[in-house]
């Protein structure tokens, strides 16, 4: 089986019910739900909350909720690789056996099923362990300076740095938040996504923005809107 996890738990404390939230007129889980879907990818797409709201939007998007999450995984502290291990091993309870799980988060709305279906493509083809969507960071991470309140100023994270020119610094990548392939015996087994077992699905950044905070809710709105009227543009 390929099994599709949303993780959406309904405590979100900065941005309230973050995962139902409207986004551009629809909650904003509907865009992963979406996704997944017109990938074509998945024998199971599901949404693990803990939330009954949640799970009654996630089945109106098309979506499965086979269970309600237990609320020691449903805490500030429960990682997205023990939501989904949960699930796997729920299906496995059933004699479902999963080949390949992915887990995408509920608030990315510029989640594209093509990428999704790349992911997986490379998945296999690679045989790896991992594959999960990365994005370059927009300014040169060397170059990073703290300010320090204390003396009211900045330094530099490392000085070398600073005169070099950003050409010559290693391009370096984030985590872009919005979809992870992998095997689910890996997932099970808790291994790293930090090793030459990941192979990186690079995304473009003006497709790629992290929702924690309200500012960044704003700003994804923001570019959610040029996006829509650049695609307008281009028909």
């Amino acid at each position: 089986m390929r099994l599709c996890v949303i993780p959406a738990r309904g405590g979100s404390k900065r941005i309230p019910r973050k995962n139902i939230k409207q986004f551009h007129g629809k909650p904003i889980i509907a865009y992963s739900i979406e996704a997944a879907i017109d990938s074509e990818c998945f024998d199971k797409i599901i949404v693990s909350t803990d939330d009954q709201e949640i799970a009654s939007i996630a089945r109106d998007y098309g979506a499965e909720t086979p269970f309600i999450r237990p609320g020691v995984l449903a805490d500030d502290h429960t990682g997205s690789d023990d939501v989904i291990r949960h699930a796997i091993r729920w299906y496995q309870n059933l004699s479902q056996e999963v080949e390949y799980a992915c887990c995408i988060y509920a608030t990315a709305p510029f989640v594209s099923y093509v990428d999704i279906q790349r992911g997986l493509e490379l998945l296999i083809e690679t045989n790896k362990d991992f594959a999960y969507s990365v994005a370059e960071f927009s300014f040169p991470i060397q170059r990073a300076v703290r300010i320090k309140p204390d003396e009211n100023g900045v330094e530099p994270f490392n000085s070398k740095n600073m005169g070099v020119r950003s050409q010559d610094l290693e391009t370096a990548y984030h985590d872009a938040g919005q979809f992870y392939w992998g095997k689910a015996c890996a997932y099970i087994e808790d291994r790293s996504f930090y090793s030459s077992q990941t192979i990186p699905i690079v995304l473009p950044s003006y497709r790629v923005q992290d929702i924690d905070t309200i500012d960044d809710w704003r700003r994804a709105e923001l570019m959610y809107q040029t996006y829509l009227e650049k695609g307008q543009s281009n028909d």
